[in-house]
């Protein structure tokens, strides 16, 4: 037999049952209600409802037959008019078999008379021969369960090729609950770097704009909360949570049964869910709602219920293990994040199981289709979504309550966050600090090196006038000096430094008046020399008269022959003459200059 998809609604009057059968005759059906009971049959499909209200068959029933869509939709009235039938989406517990209504106890004790003939009838002969077996004795049970309710164990013993993909506690089976949290603490510390935990606390961009995406519930709170007037009530209704195909198919596929949880189990069920919503609001929001690769690592790894298969006592060892490692393994760690996670699981509790079933066939989805994963499926996320849906309201409300009244700080996640910011900012401050003054000091600098600039352009132009004028000043008394030098260099050379002349004979005032008479002045000769050098040139040829003087007069005669002719290269009538004794006289006077004096002009000149 098939059961077919199905699908409930209701008005304050009815129930509304519609059922898909589109390979179903329609003229062959048959449809049984009473109470709580609804039975359909159409070959090859069956469907047996157990309903959490009471229906009546009064005559108000109507069934009608969509051919095109094959879907048989099937209108009871309600035995109380008005009354609200509460779980109508919860299709697995809806499909669950009627429980057995008798008071009698399941285990009874007999008198012993009636004891004693049972034992009568089924005494049989003891065989004596039979095979005796040495006693051994068995291993202990596995002390340390784990999975939904702690109803499992020895799981990982035979998937230890998958075990490090999935969690991280190695060998659950032989780990305690203490020692499970003590390497977690250890691990979860191990792994915090403060340096990530800034760069996101000051580069807070993406975050903000994380913190403004509105995931699916938003909305649904929203109209929940409008409609019934900021009160919530113990029912939601499928205006609020409505549930696709896919996710319809999923419960469809859910084997029902039942859990026999004891207080300390259901405890730790209750808080275990908390604990993976936590986790399923951080992915939704840091993804915007996609679902990427990273959807089934992000769950398990921020979620310590699943990944270090953790058992909470309160629900603020849940918030403080859920803000740690949102602290330490995502790539977002910003304590806002926590926060508003927080405050998204209220708002799914708030919305009720219809909210809770919903998240959970999102996160069996995102399991199923990660490899490894699919491990937690069995061990968590499929009895939670089978446990869910018979859950009552009021205890969901319970949770709810509970967990908005508790608070959370950075100062409870142990990782010294509050010292650490308090650190970053005095840095921040000190380099703003030291960055001003640098600012000021550059400002500084460049004002006074402009102001430098301004007085060394205004002294170079006061100096280059004052230099100018010196230098007129110097100029023109240079020129006088020179000249009145010259002149004075002149008269005492003319004193003082009497030439001598070929025939040791001084010339004097009588050359100088030749040399005027002629019109030849050494004035503008002298004026051109220095005076230092002309004294040089002096005291030269003044030697080299004394010379002259002192050598004999042939040599000296020919000396100034020599000289004579290397200044006049043209020959000339010979001046010297001889006696017939072969004696020389001294030269005569001539009226052309001097030659010594025409070497010393030419020099000078």
């Amino acid at each position: 037999m098939i059961t077919p998809a199905f699908e409930l609604t209701q008005d304050p009057d009815f129930l509304t049952v519609k059922i898909r059968v589109p390979y179903a005759r329609a003229s062959e059906f048959d449809i049984y209600f009473e109470g709580e009971d609804f039975k359909f049959y159409a070959k090859p499909y069956f469907l047996r409802l157990t309903l959490p209200g009471r229906i009546v068959e009064d005559g108000r029933e109507k069934a009608s037959y969509n051919t095109d869509e094959g879907t048989f939709t099937i209108q009871l009235p309600k035995e109380v008019p008005g009354q609200y039938f509460e779980g109508l989406d919860m299709l697995t517990s809806l499909l669950a078999p009627k429980k057995s209504r008798s008071a009698k106890p399941l285990v009874e004790e007999m008198d012993a008379a009636a004891s004693a003939e049972l034992c009568e009838e089924n005494e049989e002969e003891f065989d004596w021969e039979m095979e005796q077996i040495p006693y051994e004795e068995s291993p202990p049970p596995l002390q340390h369960p784990y999975g939904f309710g702690n109803l499992r164990s020895g799981v990982f013993q035979r998937l230890q090729d998958e075990l490090s993909d999935v969690i991280d506690i190695k060998d659950p089976d032989q780990t305690p609950a203490e020692e499970r949290r003590r390497r977690r603490l250890a691990a979860e510390a191990a792994k915090f770097e403060p340096d990530h935990y800034l760069a996101d606390f000051f580069e807070d961009e993406a975050i903000k704009h994380l913190l403004k995406y509105k995931p699916w519930w938003i909305d649904a709170h929203r109209k929940m909360t409008a409609l019934q007037g900021g009160s919530h009530q113990e029912h939601d209704s499928p205006a609020f949570v409505v549930f696709s195909e896919a996710e319809r198919e999923q419960m469809r596929k859910f084997t029902n049964k039942s859990f026999l949880l004891d207080k300390r189990s259901r405890r730790h069920v209750y808080l275990g869910l908390i604990d993976i919503l936590l986790a399923y609001c951080y992915e939704t929001r840091v993804n915007e709602g996609d679902k990427n690769v990273e959807s089934s690592w992000n769950i398990r790894k921020l979620s310590a219920t699943l990944c270090w298969l953790e058992s909470f006592s309160s629900i603020h060892d849940v918030l403080v293990s859920f803000g740690r490692r949102v602290l330490c393994y995502p790539l977002f760690r910003h304590f806002e994040l926590v926060t508003r996670a927080l405050s998204d699981t209220v708002m799914i509790l708030q919305l009720g199981k219809a909210a809770v079933l919903k998240s959970l066939l999102d996160i069996h989805k995102i399991f199923m289709e990660s490899d490894p994963a699919y491990i937690l499926n069995d061990l968590f996320i499929t009895d939670y979504c089978i446990w869910i849906q018979k859950v009552k309201s009021k205890k969901l409300a319970a949770l709810c309550e509970s967990l908005q009244k508790t608070t959370l700080s950075k100062s409870h996640m142990g990782l010294e966050l509050e010292e650490l910011e308090a650190a970053a900012v005095l840095v921040q401050e000190e380099e703003k600090a030291l960055k001003a003054a640098g600012t000021v000091s550059k400002q500084q600098l460049l004002c006074s090196e402009s102001e430098t600039s301004d007085s060394e352009e205004s002294s170079s132009t006061s100096s280059s006038e004052t230099e100018g004028s010196d230098s007129d000043e110097q100029e023109s008394s240079t020129s006088e000096d020179g000249e009145i030098n010259s002149l004075q260099g002149t008269l005492q050379e003319e004193r003082t430094a009497p030439l001598i002349g070929c025939n040791g004979l001084r010339q004097g005032a009588d050359t100088w008046a030749m040399q005027v008479g002629r019109g030849k002045s050494k004035v503008p000769l002298q004026s051109t020399a220095p005076p230092g050098k002309l004294i040089e040139e002096l005291e030269m040829q003044i030697q080299s008269a004394m010379r002259l003087s002192e050598q004999p007069e042939g040599l000296a005669t020919a000396g100034c022959i020599s000289q004579e002719q290397e200044g006049n290269p043209v020959p000339e009538p010979d001046r010297f003459s001889e006696d017939a004794a072969g004696k020389g006289n001294f030269l005569e006077v001539s009226p052309k200059p001097n030659p010594l004096l025409f070497l010393c002009s030419t020099n000078e000149d």
